[in-house]
């Protein structure tokens, strides 16, 4: 099956299995592979893409269900020359360790802060349920949102 993917802003053609799961796509058809397999499941947070805007597993997502609507993965953020105001943020207060769930963890405090500008503890917390950070980085990753809260 042929589709046309509009991602990070440049549009492919892939053909695809109907059952292919967007991550697949991503990591092994359009060699962007900042977005991670972890669970598999939509527990864990570490594919997250941006799907017009809104949050989304990519694990648990069908590609053939994403034509025609704009995909943004980590590297869409930004470029090693002009960092995304998030990912100078991680950097600034330490909030990537392994740097795993990182790519997931951005996607989510963009997509928060594009949502809530100035969230508050309990927004963050919310908001950033959904991707896990084996490495315990949180009272970090809370600290870059934070410092971008308002901004």
């Amino acid at each position: 099956m042929s589709i046309s993917l509009t991602v990070n802003g440049r549009t492919h053609e892939v053909d695809v299995p109907p059952d292919e799961r967007l991550l697949t796509t991503i990591r092994d058809r359009l060699d962007l592979t900042g977005t991670k397999l972890a669970c598999g499941r939509g527990e864990c947070g570490a594919c997250t893409i941006l799907l017009d805007g809104k949050l989304a597993y990519s694990c648990l997502t069908l590609t053939r269900a994403c034509e025609g609507q704009a995909i943004t993965t980590v590297e869409g953020l930004g470029s090693p020359q002009s960092l995304h105001r998030v990912q100078q943020a991680f950097i600034t207060h330490d909030a990537a360790q392994c740097g795993f769930c990182t790519p997931g963890q951005l996607l989510a405090a963009t997509a928060l802060l594009e949502s809530n500008p100035a969230p508050d503890d309990d927004a963050i917390s919310r908001a950033m349920s959904g991707n896990l950070c084996r490495c315990g980085t949180y009272p970090n990753i809370r600290l870059a949102i934070k410092s971008l809260a308002g901004a």
